[in-house]
């Protein structure tokens, strides 16, 4: 698989799965839970409240691992690991733009002050479970 057809399979899996899990540190121990995923390119960003364990995780820890894509159908169900950096974000304009009504669950609106947006700048992808067995890296640049 070539630089482009790796990059061009990412985005499709980070189109065609929003849910996955994202794992962040806390007392030096892993803890995962799933999460809903937007992106844009090979950014990715998610929705939390700002009163939950995973915000006081990643003040400690910015880095994060998260699983996406895979949807149990067994050899070559490709699916990603993803490393990265996250950061929390309290902007009102980043909060409007990944606002949407299934939020609606958990927030008033974009402006409830508990809604933060978690924006996570992936160091590297590992797609996963492909048809050759050897699964493959990707590492995004500043031009991506």
């Amino acid at each position: 698989m070539n630089e482009q057809e790796l990059k061009q399979t990412i985005i499709t899996i980070l189109d065609d799965h929003q849910i996955g899990t994202m794992a962040t540190i806390a007392n030096n121990r892993p803890h995962s839970r799933y999460m809903t995923f937007f992106h844009d390119d090979f950014t990715l960003y998610t929705a939390t409240s700002k009163d939950t364990h995973k915000v006081d995780d990643l003040r400690q820890n910015p880095y994060v691992h998260i699983i996406i894509g895979y949807s149990y159908e067994g050899i070559g169900d490709q699916y990603l690991e993803i490393e990265g950096q996250c950061e929390l974000h309290d902007e009102p304009l980043i909060k409007e733009r990944l606002w949407n009504d299934k939020l609606k669950h958990w927030f008033s609106g974009p402006e409830d002050p508990n809604y933060l947006v978690l924006k996570i700048s992936p160091s590297e992808f590992h797609l996963k479970n492909t048809n050759d067995h050897q699964g493959h890296r990707y590492k995004p640049t500043m031009s991506d």
